[in-house]
């Protein structure tokens, strides 16, 4: 009886050692900053250049990307010369019809996003960069632009904060 009880142990034992032995860590928000180095981050707020205009387009991004570094870093905002800065402006807002249905009129329009974006990283100008983050969305031509602009506009604005964050900070 004993015998039977201590074959089973004697095979779990190996393995618990070498689980007590592994550990894994990770973080939930992708953000790999020192913060005994970097400790703050100063955003400007970033105009609408773009030639079609959408008035709540601008102060949405603004509060965006500003809410995204609040809730993922603890990272102190500050009005300028943050340890990481962040600049840029609204370049394009544009919508394309994207397909035709049968009878020869558009079915799907696409949405289109473009914000530059100035990064500057006062601790290590070697990650500084100055690029364009793009994002697309689509809609049924039967629908009106004002309908859906709304929602439409703040995924791509999600999408576009998303590509900024992970570029900045999660140095993926």
């Amino acid at each position: 009886m004993r015998r039977g009880i201590l074959k089973p142990i004697l095979m779990i034992l190996p393995l618990a050692v070498l689980m007590s032995g592994c550990s894994i860590s990770y973080k939930l928000n992708g953000a790999s900053i020192d913060y005994n180095t970097i400790k703050t981050i100063s955003i400007d707020a970033f105009s609408n250049r773009a030639a079609y205009q959408w008035a709540p387009m601008a102060p949405m991004f603004n509060t965006s990307i500003s809410d995204i570094y609040n809730r993922q870093t603890k990272l102190r905002q500050v009005k300028r010369d943050g340890d990481l800065m962040l600049s840029g402006e609204i370049t394009s807002y544009d919508q394309t019809n994207k397909s035709v249905s049968a009878d020869g009129y558009s079915s799907m329009v696409q949405l289109k996003m473009t914000v530059k974006v100035k990064f500057t990283n006062n601790k290590n100008h070697d990650d500084d960069f100055e690029k364009g983050f793009t994002s697309t969305r689509e809609y049924d031509s039967s629908q009106q632009l004002s309908s859906v602009q709304e929602e439409l506009v703040q995924q791509m604005i999600d999408d576009i904060v998303d590509q900024v964050f992970n570029a900045t900070v999660a140095n993926w």
